[in-house]
């Protein structure tokens, strides 16, 4: 659908341009594809276009991050983590290395 809608703004487009019946033509044109934009079923198609437009954004966002963390995977040979892994902050990384530090001193 979307390719016959192409094909057809294109012919007018390129019959606009290549007319050659003079100023006359070329105003008949434009009139007739103003009707045509301000006609209120144009106008209702648009708006309703548009709400699913906005509506499925978030959707094609999320997708499209989706397939960008995949094509890096892919590239960079890692694998996809199955969960995230929490870390711990740098502050009890070495209260912990202290404790096992103290502990393997004590022990000898």
């Amino acid at each position: 659908m979307k390719g016959k809608i192409l094909l057809v703004v294109g012919f007018g487009v390129g019959y606009v341009l290549g007319a050659r019946a003079g100023r006359e033509r070329y105003e008949d044109i434009k009139r007739a594809a103003g009707n045509f934009w301000n006609n209120p079923r144009v106008q209702r198609q648009l708006d309703d276009a548009e709400g699913f437009i906005k509506d499925k954004t978030p959707d094609a966002v999320g997708a499209l991050a989706n397939g960008v963390k995949k094509v890096v995977n892919q590239v960079s040979g890692r694998k996809p983590a199955a969960k995230p892994v929490a870390r711990k902050s740098s502050a009890s990384k070495s209260t912990a290395s202290k404790s096992a530090a103290s502990k393997s001193t004590s022990s000898k």
